[in-house]
């Protein structure tokens, strides 16, 4: 009997290290993922002071006048925030963006176009837009509005794996020339997101 009681309490005493060892273990990694978000955080944070600092290299001076179109995904819930969007547009002018693309799914900014290009200064929409118009004043911006019924969708996720192939290059510190995308990174692009595009030419 004193045996079997012996035994019944060394089996509860490795259960309760068994117990113990776990949990020290999940608190450890808890506790080490915590501290590498916390790091990674700061770390943010610091950049984002030397960006605004002007005190990195690489961000001092970018040149705006090489950017041809701009395209911008706003959310819904903030599309529905004309004010906040007119405030990123004239921002966006004061910087010397010329052609820009707002979409949104629902629509939201198409419909509010007329009271947007109202608030905007030496702003015309694309199809609008003369050439002539452009070249003499350096300060105008086309803007064109797409949403979902456009079927402007696929061209924006093909932008997008456009985008996250070419920043992994960029990332990577290989020193590169401009990049032009053809017709054809776009065709291999949109057959990355599952629609293929055919050319008329």
């Amino acid at each position: 009997m004193d045996f079997k009681d012996e035994v019944q309490r060394v089996k509860f005493g490795i259960n309760q290290i068994g117990n113990f060892g776990l949990r020290l273990v999940w608190h450890s990694v808890h506790l080490l993922v915590r501290f590498w978000y916390l790091g990674v955080g700061v770390a943010n944070v610091i950049e984002s002071y030397l960006i605004s600092s002007g005190l990195l290299k690489r961000y001092r001076s970018i040149d705006v006048g090489k950017l041809r179109y701009l395209a911008i995904v706003i959310e819904s819930d903030d599309a529905c925030r004309i004010s906040k969007v007119i405030q990123l547009l004239q921002w966006l002018q004061a910087i010397g963006v010329k052609h820009l693309c707002l979409y949104d799914t629902e629509g939201v900014l198409k419909k509010s176009k007329e009271s947007i290009l109202a608030k905007l200064k030496n702003a015309t929409l694309f199809e609008e837009a003369d050439e002539r118009d452009s070249l003499l004043d350096q300060k105008h911006m086309t803007l064109e509005f797409a949403s979902i019924s456009d079927g402007k969708e696929a061209v924006a996720k093909g932008g997008n794996v456009l985008f996250m192939k070419y920043s992994k290059v960029a990332n990577s510190g290989a020193e590169q020339k401009e990049q032009i995308f053809t017709e054809a990174n776009m065709t291999e692009a949109l057959r990355a997101v599952g629609l293929f595009y055919f050319s008329i030419c």
